[in-house]
């Protein structure tokens, strides 16, 4: 989960926006002018901006200068209905990591967001005696490195990064495997049970990897 701070005008967009990201596990904060998004952005703990560049008071151009004097490192993504390329290359210029187009689909968007979340993410993740090397594709369990296939470790890394919080088997599948996975996801409850011998979890009552009924998965700290 992360705190995203979201500036947008149009509430036909921001409403669903605001949603769709908190149904993605977000803390989403929303703001409709440039001014209060300047203000919150140089104040906040946010992880990742997104902005709208047409905004009323200060354009998001404008914004994203003010906090990247302050905040260099935290992502930031332009939403604009402008495609031309002066536009674009503005954007980029004054420090956006990336930018979409509208009209764009949700979908797309929250793919955006958790690229730019997990290119900010520590390189090295640990909870409940499991160290996760992310760069090197590396995994250990107290000192014994644990031999796992490459959907077995995102998936680690991912309930690892995301410790004592659920993450909903929608947002794994999504990132995990690919968002327009549209196949079943019993793949994920085989990875998932492989995944615990190799933590050598009871599949009955689990020390590390805890099933969340109707929901997802929680990687216990």
């Amino acid at each position: 989960m992360a705190r995203i701070l979201l500036a947008e005008d149009d509430e036909g967009i921001r409403g669903p926006l605001v949603r769709a990201l908190e149904r993605d596990g977000h803390d989403v904060e929303a703001v409709t002018s440039g001014t209060a998004a300047i203000a919150s952005g140089l104040a906040g703990d946010h992880e990742l901006l997104v902005l709208d560049i047409g905004l009323p008071g200060a354009d998001g151009i404008e914004v994203c200068g003010r906090v990247r004097e302050e905040r260099p490192t935290v992502p930031i993504i332009f939403l604009t209905a402008q495609d031309r390329e002066a536009n674009v290359v503005n954007g980029l210029d004054a420090g956006a990591d990336d930018y979409v187009t509208k009209p764009f689909r949700l979908s797309e968007l929250l793919a955006r967001v958790r690229a730019q979340l997990r290119r900010a993410a520590p390189e090295q993740v640990e909870a409940g005696g499991v160290r996760v090397d992310i760069p090197a594709r590396r995994a250990w369990l107290d000192e014994q490195e644990l031999d796992l296939s490459p959907k077995e470790f995102d998936l680690l890394a991912l309930l690892v990064r995301e410790a004592g919080r659920v993450v909903t088997r929608e947002r794994i599948m999504a990132e995990v495997w690919d968002e327009n996975w549209f196949g079943s996801t019993k793949t994920l409850d085989m990875h998932v049970s492989w995944l615990r011998r190799k933590l050598g979890d009871d599949a009955d009552s689990p020390r590390h990897l805890m099933t969340v009924r109707g929901v997802g998965l929680r990687f216990e700290r």
